[in-house]
């Protein structure tokens, strides 16, 4: 059926269409389910392990499960990814992922997020999203791509098994789906126990099985195209990039699993927003510090670049194919905003026992 369809309509057309049916899950689903790495990590920082850990747990164990479920039937070839056949950079994951850590605190939610919210009428989440993505670009191939390649090149992987965490421990995969299984467990156990409803679970799950159905089904068009395609799947900081570019600098748009990604996901999330009317103007007002969010967004594009993707790109998808510098990038990531919430917390503390001036 694949074949008549890429033989019918193109590769290009396919791959699009496919990107755009994984945005629409996924956006639809992580705004009902809530899904922020920013979230759960204010959650933990503050000593607790709750629903929004729990949400977490779901998509990274649900996306880890199906996607190496689809190895071992011989669906998926994660050796043909990018984010395991090129060469990497560990000093990249560190530095890009305390980066990006830092930045989606301050900036109240990573790349996905604020494309997400941005959809439900966020004018602050969109303001954000779009400074992120130029300088993203700005470090891809602009004037901050030497220090980019810098930093990059101080600590390098070959692509490969190098870079393969289940080869580096010597791991079977059978492992790494009991390890999925226990975080999956872990997750559900969390949000069960607190208010949220089971739908918000069901729609943590669907975000782990965009990512999923974003891996099985580039693999399966790049299998059968006599056209280069890439194996990829959820990722947004380069997506964005692509898609900005292409509506700035190009008269007709080249289709990709990129291009129909971020149009689907925005979409996905409008639509469920207006249908549970949660749909809602918000701008920056004397609550929210502006400074704050750009700091936050210039962090993210360039961590994110730096790192080889953001917090779902190197997360999620890097993290269900077991790329190690992915995983290393997450880790950092946590790292990063446990670290800068921790400050702001403290700064804030301060600031509000400062007297107030002499009028």
């Amino acid at each position: 059926m694949l074949e008549e369809l890429l033989n019918t309509y193109g590769d290009a057309e396919v791959l699009a269409t496919l990107g755009l049916i994984v945005g629409l899950l996924f956006g639809a689903s992580a705004q009902h389910s809530r899904f922020c790495l920013r979230a759960a990590t204010i959650e933990v920082g503050s000593g607790q392990a709750g629903p929004r850990l729990g949400v977490w747990l779901i998509v990274f164990a649900a996306a880890l499960l199906l996607t190496q479920g689809a190895v071992l039937l011989g669906w998926l070839d994660t050796g043909q990814s990018r984010q395991i056949a090129a060469l990497g950079s560990l000093s990249g994951a560190i530095i890009g992922g305390l980066m990006f850590g830092a930045g989606m605190i301050l900036a109240r939610g990573c790349a996905s997020r604020l494309l997400v919210l941005s959809a439900t009428g966020n004018m602050r989440a969109l303001v954000t999203g779009l400074v992120l993505t130029i300088v993203a670009q700005a470090a891809y191939r602009g004037i901050l791509s030497p220090s980019r390649e810098a930093l990059f090149n101080i600590w390098t992987v070959d692509g490969g098994p190098a870079r393969d965490l289940l080869a580096v421990l010597g791991l079977d995969r059978g492992l790494g789906l009991a390890l999925g299984a226990m975080l999956l467990a872990l997750g559900v156990w969390l949000v069960l126990r607190s208010p949220m409803g089971a739908s918000r679970l069901l729609a943590a799950f669907g975000v782990g099985l965009a990512v999923a159905l974003g891996w099985v089904g580039t693999y399966a068009v790049a299998q059968l195209s006599f056209e280069p395609v890439s194996v990829s799947s959820v990722t947004f900081t380069g997506p964005s990039t692509d898609t900005l570019m292409a509506l700035i600098n190009e008269r007709g748009l080249t289709l990709s699993f990129s291009l129909g990604l971020v149009p689907g996901v925005f979409l996905g999330s409008a639509l469920t927003a207006l249908l549970t009317g949660e749909f809602k103007l918000q701008r920056f007002d004397s609550s929210t510090r502006m400074e704050r969010y750009l700091v936050g967004a210039v962090l993210m594009g360039f961590g994110s670049m730096l790192a080889g993707g953001c917090a779902v790109g190197a997360g999620v998808s890097g993290g269900a194919i077991f790329a190690l510098t992915a995983w290393l990038a997450v880790f950092s990531m946590w790292v990063g905003a446990l670290l800068t919430s921790a400050l702001l917390d403290h700064f804030d503390r301060n600031s509000t026992r400062q007297p107030r001036p002499a009028e």
